[in-house]
């Protein structure tokens, strides 16, 4: 349970390998993921873009456990959790390694639950005792700006870009290695987003890995230290943040920054994209 471990090891916090993900059976099956392989460092920020339908949230779930791989592997704090039945997922997630957050934290929120008692919940499963609980409890609200009047609220008395921030601090408050969050800002305003960005940030220095998920690459290149492009199931691009955003390679790349305004001047003309959009066809 404590936050130590983040510091615990300098290898790959995530690791796949030429992974597939079919779905379906035989005569309709269909692939979701081809050939993925990534892998994010202690203290990393990997942001994964791609419009809906690329395999991004399939890519998430396989990492989770929710999906299971086809081919290929997965390795968790060195772990390989390829082949790990629904018993060794269960210890794994109560280990608290691997946190997700979620696009709608009403998903992960129980409704019935005050705020001081889901964020307690993870903590006490690990077994912290109450008093223990309840000190991290009121540090990790401090760190996502929250203030401990909330405590006793529900989660459907708070507004979007507070419940948000519920999510992110009960993914952080067992000290996990690696967090998943997707499209983590997509649904808050401006002032939220901001927010959100500025706590993840804060994270690299304490060694917790981070995959971004999103289709706004605007979001992500705030965040994230590399930025790995899927299109159709398939990694297209991948490098450092700053050279996929000032020198894509791939036309797909080139077609989600020529849509993001906050990215460039002024988004691309409809011609532009429609040339890129040939390029992907061709």
């Amino acid at each position: 349970m404590s936050s130590d471990r983040t510091l615990a090891s300098t290898g790959p916090v995530l690791e796949i390998e030429d992974l597939e993900v079919h779905y379906g059976l035989r005569r309709r099956r269909r692939r979701a993921l081809h050939g993925v392989s990534l892998s994010v460092g202690p203290g990393e920020t990997l942001g994964i873009i791609g419009e809906t339908g690329s395999g991004k949230s399939t890519l998430a779930r396989a990492a989770l456990g929710l999906v299971r791989a086809s081919a290929g592997s997965i390795a968790v704090d060195g772990e390989d959790v390829t082949s790990h039945g629904a018993r060794q997922w269960r210890a794994l997630r109560r280990k608290g390694v691997i946190q997700y957050v979620f696009q709608d934290p009403l998903r992960s929120l129980d409704p019935d639950l005050s705020i001081e008692a889901s964020l307690a919940e993870p903590l006490l499963v690990a077994g912290a005792t109450r008093e223990e609980a309840a000190a991290r409890v009121r540090e990790f609200l401090h760190r996502v700006r929250l203030t401990e009047d909330l405590l006793d609220r529900l989660p459907g008395e708070l507004s979007g870009g507070q419940r948000q921030r519920v999510a992110v601090a009960r993914a952080l408050v067992t000290g996990p290695r690696l967090v998943i969050l997707d499209e983590p800002v997509s649904a808050l305003d401006s002032a939220n987003r901001v927010q959100i960005l500025e706590i993840l940030k804060e994270l690299r220095a304490e060694g917790v890995a981070l995959v971004f998920i999103s289709h706004d690459l605007g979001s992500v290149a705030g965040v994230a230290d590399r930025i790995a492009v899927l299109y159709q199931g398939e990694l297209v691009e991948t490098g450092a943040a700053r050279d996929v955003v000032n020198r894509p390679r791939h036309a797909y790349t080139r077609l989600l920054l020529s849509s993001a305004p906050t990215l460039h001047s002024a988004p691309a003309d409809r011609a532009e994209r429609r040339s890129l959009r040939a390029l992907l066809h061709a």
